[in-house]
């Protein structure tokens, strides 16, 4: 699993953002120092939001971190690669529809004018 630092995030958004090229993004991000690292250079076509500190209340991934949490708390696994292994069984089984009803924040699904997942 690929570790979360300044290089990873920046080789993320260089390809995000050529994902259809002409669309203007606006990711919502956490407070993790790799997202504000000084050399990163934010395509013009993206946008970064930062939460508030201290808030997991307003960002989606802390929903989907307890929903994954629940379904391997208590197991025992042999190594990090067999938790890595059953994390990502988990994730791949899960339905858009299901991500959408655990993140369902008003604030994310309110209306129709967000990009299609």
């Amino acid at each position: 699993m690929p570790s979360c630092n300044s290089d990873n995030f920046q080789l993320f958004l260089n390809e995000f953002s050529l994902q259809r090229p002409d669309e203007f993004k606006v990711i919502v991000l956490d407070n993790g120092a790799f997202h504000k690292a000084k050399k990163l250079v934010i395509p013009d076509n993206i946008a970064l939001i930062f939460l508030p500190p201290y808030s997991p209340e307003l960002n989606p991934a802390e929903k989907m971190w307890a929903k994954l949490k629940r379904d391997f708390t208590n197991r025992l696994f042999k190594s990090l690669d067999s938790l890595s292994d059953y994390l990502e069984k988990l994730c791949v089984s899960m339905t858009e529809k299901e991500v959408k009803s655990i993140c369902a924040f008003s604030y994310i699904f309110s209306d129709n004018f967000w990009t299609i997942i």
